[in-house]
């Protein structure tokens, strides 16, 4: 069997993440900040005091990724550190005023792109593309581990 790459799902799927991550790059830039950051930001904008550890699942990278973005976004004033208050051996990560200040800006950024990446289909196409992307997320995620956010 002859693998084609205009028929893989995982090459066309890639393909689609590294265009979007370079349209949102090109209008996220401007505030110091660079696509990788995106989803830990997301993440805090949703629920802010979260554990590394929390952010590593609901991003689904490694720890030591994750060091390195928070690392990052500490370094550029995006986030704080803080010891749990009952728990001294847990760190918990919050927005700064800045990253807050970024919110709309990043917001608007983010819905352009989509709306860039859907422009030309059908409300019903994306509701139907967005139905197929989560399911194969979900049965690419295995037992035990996190699903497509709903």
């Amino acid at each position: 069997m002859e693998l084609i790459r205009a028929e893989s799902l995982g090459y066309q799927v890639n393909l689609t993440a590294r265009v979007l991550e370079q349209a949102l790059r090109e209008r996220v830039e401007r505030y110091g900040v660079v696509p990788g950051q995106f989803p830990a930001l997301l993440s805090l904008y949703e629920r802010d005091g979260l554990t590394q550890a929390e952010l590593c699942r609901q991003v689904r990278v490694e720890q030591p990724t994750m060091a390195k973005t928070l690392q990052r976004m500490e370094r550029d004033g995006l986030i704080r550190r803080e010891r749990h208050p009952t728990d001294a051996r847990q760190v918990l990560v919050f927005l700064t005023e800045r990253a807050e200040e970024l919110r709309e800006p990043l917001a608007r950024a983010g819905t352009g792109v989509n709306a860039d990446a859907v422009r030309g289909l059908t409300e019903e196409q994306v509701a139907t593309f967005m139905t197929c992307l989560t399911r194969i997320t979900d049965n690419l995620a295995g037992p035990g581990r996190p699903r497509s956010p709903r």
